[in-house]
């Protein structure tokens, strides 16, 4: 896997803590080893830009999902597709504030918002109940194995 970790919110990452998320999260989704990926932290004011430019919502949001070539999850028996699986842009501020809400760290806040991204890249989504059940499950399962792994 290729993933690719920028900062530009001023927040402190670990960049390889979410390079490892990603490269856990993509071989347990079958995605093909040499899939691409680019994780980017930004400040509030670029994703309010983001935001609003391309779901035409006002203020900042925690995460946003731009898929490139619409890979999905690979399938027993069958080789997964190459090419770039796309771009999650996350907010650390916004995170910060669902962490305190959440009762839990802005690490873990990010950590699952990162997976939640990738699933949305793999082509999960959450509008319906169902879809929602099916995505928050799977996500929640590959963040807790994920850390437990740590």
């Amino acid at each position: 896997m290729s993933t690719e970790v920028s900062n530009e919110s001023g927040y402190e990452v670990d960049g390889e803590e979410f390079a490892a998320l990603a490269r856990y999260v993509l071989e347990e989704m079958r995605v093909h080893p040499q899939a691409e990926l680019s994780i980017l932290f930004v400040t509030t004011d670029v994703m309010s830009e983001l935001h609003e430019r391309w779901m035409d919502e006002p203020g900042p949001t925690d995460v946003l999902s731009f898929p490139m070539d619409e890979l999905r999850p690979g399938r027993a028996g069958e080789e997964p597709t190459e090419g770039t699986l796309g771009d999650i842009v996350l907010c650390p501020e916004v995170a910060a504030a669902q962490a305190r809400t959440a009762g839990h760290s802005t690490i873990e806040e990010l950590l699952l918002l990162t997976t939640h991204g990738i699933l949305h890249l793999l082509g999960y989504d959450h509008a319906e109940p169902e879809e929602e059940k099916e995505m928050f499950a799977l996500q929640r399962r590959l963040l807790l194995t994920f850390l437990a792994g740590r």
